[in-house]
């Protein structure tokens, strides 16, 4: 496999450093509320990337971790009155049943940065007495980034940029800073009134760490100072990346990651997500639309990682047909394949496009086009010749971590959405075409077209 490595910014081919298992770590999700697809498109990415490996042979350690206590987490559970390890379990079960629907693989390990702080805080000493973290007045302490001098090659900062940041006098000590702000960064935050009862003892008094370090910390605990690849949002290269590099580097030693695999953001509707737009989904917000977890994966696998992906609700429309003519196809060519042959695949046959697209820089759109051309390609196939074909198929699929449609059968629409057509039914029925109309406008913005007939209506998802 041949992968883009951000670092570098070169095509690089993949091979596990001990000779054995390919080591990775993604960076996971902070768990004060729901995930949304923008961030599913990481982790939907990633999840293929390890199966395109294990289909390969290779065997995976694949390290996932969860941020439990950060700005955000602190904050938010104060706001609910819960306890902190109550309001973030809660949020890491939605996260986990998320991520089963979406055909996810479980990370083989899955630390949280709360049970992690004692191996975090020994990191900071250590960074201490080597001269690369200092203690402010206030009892925080903070990475000196001059005393690391390849700080900014991952995120590609030029001397101009960094010259300018260690002359800024304001350091940076909430969890996410400004993305211009090259400044050295908190790795031990003293505690606040706003922190509650989240705090720990450590050398330097009462506080937490910083958001920075945990990765680092868990990254020595169960892959060392050096292994195979790390990756994240491309959003995450700066400056949590370029700072897991520094203090990993200077507390470890060692190299770090040997490659660095960065997937790009996703758009809706042709701009960036908020709240604020009401366009910010949810794998729930489009299950009440009526579409499935699959479907959401196939949209979110139809753009190359290193492009942006542009997400509306007509694409999981379109997502649901080729879905279900991929279903249609390998229902054809099962009946073709006959009963009595074994579903083996010796190659990838009629399929070899799709397997080489996933192999060349992870290329999911091309392996998807492949998918529809091998169906093509082995539609005069029949006997032993099907068989093989199907066996190949469904190794595609399963690197792709796609599951077919049984068969097409009637969508489910939520209660919600029936509810509300009765009632426009109804208006339109008294001559009401005002409030018909606004129904009409309501049910779209659900994701729903309503067909009236003569003696009725027919919903359809859009």
């Amino acid at each position: 496999m041949r992968l883009f490595d951000t670092l570098s910014r070169e095509m690089r081919e993949l091979r596990p450093m001990d000779g054995t298992s390919f080591r990775f770590y993604c960076c996971g999700p902070t768990v004060y509320g729901p995930a949304h697809i923008g961030n599913f498109r990481t982790f939907v990415l990633q999840d293929v990337f390890r199966r395109v490996l294990e289909t390969s042979g290779v065997r995976t350690l694949h390290v996932r971790n969860i941020t439990d206590v950060d700005d955000k987490t602190i904050r938010d559970s104060q706001a609910a009155g819960l306890p902190l390890k109550e309001f973030t379990d809660g949020w890491k079960g939605k996260f986990h049943a998320d991520c089963e629907a979406l055909n996810c693989l479980a990370p083989h390990v899955e630390p949280g940065a709360v049970e992690h702080i004692p191996q975090q805080i020994a990191m900071i000493a250590e960074l201490v007495e080597k001269g690369h973290a200092y203690a402010a007045a206030d009892g925080s302490v903070y990475f000196r980034i001059d005393s690391f001098p390849e700080y900014g090659r991952l995120s590609h900062l030029d001397t101009r940029e960094l010259a300018l940041g260690k002359t800024q006098e304001a350091r940076a000590n909430s969890d996410e800073y400004e993305k211009d702000s090259v400044a050295d960064f908190v790795l031990w935050k003293a505690r606040r009134p706003e922190d509650g009862e989240n705090f720990w003892q450590s050398p330097w008094g009462e506080g937490r760490p910083g958001w920075h370090l945990e990765c680092s910390a868990m990254i020595r605990e169960y892959l060392g100072a050096d292994f195979d690849l790390h990756s994240g949002g491309v959003d995450l290269v700066f400056p949590h990346h370029e700072n897991e590099i520094a203090q990993s580097r200077c507390s470890c030693g060692g190299h770090f990651a040997a490659h660095w695999f960065h997937i790009t953001h996703l758009m809706v509707d042709g701009g960036k997500m908020s709240k604020s737009l009401g366009n910010l989904y949810t794998l729930a917000d489009l299950a009440a639309r009526g579409h499935t977890a699959m479907e959401v994966r196939y949209v979110l696998i139809g753009g190359h990682y290193r492009k942006p992906l542009n997400f509306t609700l007509d694409s999981l429309s379109a997502a649901r047909e080729a879905l279900a003519k991929l279903a249609k196809g390998a229902r054809a060519l099962a009946a073709r394949a006959g009963e009595g042959h074994v579903l083996q695949a010796v190659d990838f046959g009629p399929f070899q496009s799709a397997w080489d697209a996933l192999n060349d820089d992870l290329n999911t759109p091309g392996a998807l086009g492949g998918l529809f051309t091998g169906l093509r390609d082995s539609s005069g196939l029949a006997g032993p010749e099907a068989a093989a074909a199907l066996a190949a198929m469904q190794r595609v699929l399963r690197a792709l971590g796609l599951t077919l449609p049984e068969e097409v059968g009637e969508v489910e629409i939520p209660e919600e959405v029936r509810a509300m057509a009765e009632e426009r039914w109804a208006a339109r029925a008294a001559k009401d075409w005002a409030k018909s109309d606004t129904l009409r406008d309501a049910l779209a913005e659900l994701g729903w077209t309503v067909k009236d007939g003569r003696e009725g209506y027919e919903l359809q998802p859009r």
